[in-house]
């Protein structure tokens, strides 16, 4: 199973677009998207304050940059 980050915040209606994309791979792909509210780290608010929401594969390291579609998704977490 392939485990992912979505680095969000409260309020954030991208964010909230960002997870409707990514709901349908769940479906079709063998995989976990935990939802990470960067206000929890400051590291994380300096590096995603302007760009979430951002997807990361865990197993890579390797980010996905709003604004994406899920044709796009698809290609970077199978």
């Amino acid at each position: 199973m392939l485990h992912c980050i979505l680095f969000s915040t409260l309020g954030c209606h991208l964010c909230d677009e960002a997870e409707a994309i990514l709901a349908p791979l769940l479906s079709v792909l063998p995989l976990q998207i935990e939802w990470v509210d960067i206000i929890e780290k400051e590291e994380w608010v300096e590096r995603y304050g302007i760009h979430i929401p951002v997807v990361m594969r865990l197993d890579t390291q390797a980010e996905l940059y709003w604004p994406f579609t899920t044709e796009q998704a698809y290609a970077f977490l199978k």
